[in-house]
């Protein structure tokens, strides 16, 4: 721990604005000096205590509950105090201001009570928790996606990696690879001994379960990571295409002006969707054309870059226009602009619009593969959004997902690799037993990280930094 992780710290830990209650949170070693001060009086361990909160003088700034939890029993694994106060944001401010003072004053030996006591930077108190071993760094991530969970299914999923389903599945994979790594070590170690320790401890078949189990665990990490994270979704074609009643009966509500008039989205309108709890993040972009108004190309731009950013692409076709040569002209152009813009990874998906206003459905094998729906009446829409769980890789989640990272997914995967050459060590008729062993090594390394028990600080800091202040 760095030296800063040693400091007092004090923070608002609820939201800015007004509200029923707010709370100001103290984390810190042997607080209780520091509390009897503050507050006149002792205060019994993890029991809430209503009485009033003096200023420097003894004037009551506000009457609240007061809650003291000794370490290591805590949140942070440190002596934890919250106030909880009336939640106007001037109380809470002048609650902070109090605790700051109440530090520098001196008390009975004539010494400061609480001198190195400062402000808290976001995420500081679950970062003690992490290094207190209060959680692990998975279980601290949980916290955050748990606070900015999107979707229910993403909070219950959220909720669970907290209680450490996801971290006891990484725990397991490691003990299978520690003493898999045992054995390679063993027979480094011990050549002299001419027992082959790989062989007689089935050292093939222990790699073969373990990469079988990193597999399932990586499958379900990638769902919970897409449970998560979600999916950006842009919706492209040519304008009057009927890119905005797409994105609205997506959304349900009336979020992009409609009209008949060609070019009426000069900007990207975006919404957050949920299908069966994935979130969807649905951009509806400006009609793609050759045009000289000015405020319009810039719009058309702009489509191009999110359209370059997509995950997927809704390539939203009119069926009212499609007999008309200009206009398939202008649709295969996009095309082919498309399939040189995007990477190969990134699907297209042609939706077919205006089912319900077109006189008869081209046979043509370019509609008739596509997806014909009708934005204006609804029709369709249930097939677009399966399809869309379908691009985005969605599997019918099971009972007991849990929250992830991408990561996550990208330490399992690299993990996957390193299994995967180790492997391939074990098959050569003479494997080289310290390429195997560097092999195992990287891919502990690389689980660990996801658990924090080989992670970077630089890595911390971005985790944490993205955390509220006061949590």
């Amino acid at each position: 721990m760095l030296a800063r992780h040693h400091d007092p710290i004090v923070a608002i830990a609820t939201a800015p604005g007004r509200g029923a209650v707010g709370m100001v949170r103290v984390s810190g070693r042997q607080l209780a000096g520091f509390v009897r001060h503050l507050l006149g009086r002792d205060l019994r361990a993890r029991e809430a205590t209503y009485l009033p909160f003096p200023d420097a003088q003894g004037a009551p700034l506000d009457h609240g509950l007061a809650l003291y939890f000794p370490g290591p029993h805590s949140y942070t694994g440190e002596d934890v105090l919250e106030l909880q106060a009336h939640g106007g944001p001037v109380v809470l401010q002048l609650l902070l201001a109090r605790c700051l003072e109440a530090a520098q004053e001196r008390g009975a030996d004539d010494q400061p009570v609480l001198p190195a006591l400062r402000l808290a930077q976001p995420g500081e108190f679950t970062e003690r928790a992490f290094f207190n071993d209060k959680i692990d760094l998975a279980q601290a991530e949980a916290i955050a996606d748990l606070i900015d969970a999107s979707t229910a299914a993403a909070a219950r999923s959220a909720s669970r990696s907290l209680s450490g389903d996801f971290s006891r599945e990484i725990t397991t994979l490691r003990d299978a690879l520690i003493h898999l790594r045992m054995l390679v070590e063993a027979t480094l170690d011990f050549p002299e001994e001419e027992i082959d320790f790989l062989q007689q401890a089935d050292a093939w078949g222990q790699l073969e379960r373990l990469q079988t189990q990193l597999d399932v665990v990586l499958t379900r990490t990638q769902q919970g990571a897409l449970l998560r994270e979600g999916i950006k979704v842009v919706i492209a074609g040519q304008p009057n295409a009927g890119k905005s009643s797409l994105l609205n009966a997506l959304a349900g509500a009336e979020l992009a002006i409609v009209t008949p008039i060609a070019g009426t989205t000069r900007d990207k309108v975006q919404e957050t969707i949920q299908i069966n709890g994935v979130p969807l993040h649905v951009i509806d972009t400006a009609g793609l054309r050759e045009s000289d108004d000015a405020v319009e190309r810039i719009g058309i731009e702009r489509a191009w870059e999110e359209i370059a950013r997509a995950d997927a692409v809704l390539f939203l076709h009119d069926l009212t226009r499609q007999d008309a040569q200009d206009y398939r002209s202008a649709d295969a152009d996009i095309a082919r602009v498309l399939a040189q813009k995007l990477p190969q990874s990134v699907p297209v998906l042609h939706v077919w619009n205006k089912a319900d206003a077109a006189p008869t459905l081209n046979a043509e094998p370019s509609v008739q593969d596509g997806l014909l729906l009708s934005a204006k009446l609804g029709e369709g829409l249930d097939a677009l959004r399966q399809r869309l769980l379908e691009i985005a890789g969605w599997q019918s989640a099971a009972e007991g997902l849990y929250i992830a990272r991408a990561r996550h997914v990208e330490a399992l995967q690299a993990t996957q690799a390193h299994l995967q050459e180790a492997h391939a060590q074990l098959q050569s008729p003479t494997p080289a037993l310290d390429l195997l062993a560097e092999e195992l090594r990287l891919a502990h390394n690389h689980l660990g990280a996801i658990t924090g028990e080989f992670t970077s600080d630089d890595l911390l800091g971005v985790i944490f930094s993205s955390f509220c202040i006061g949590k």
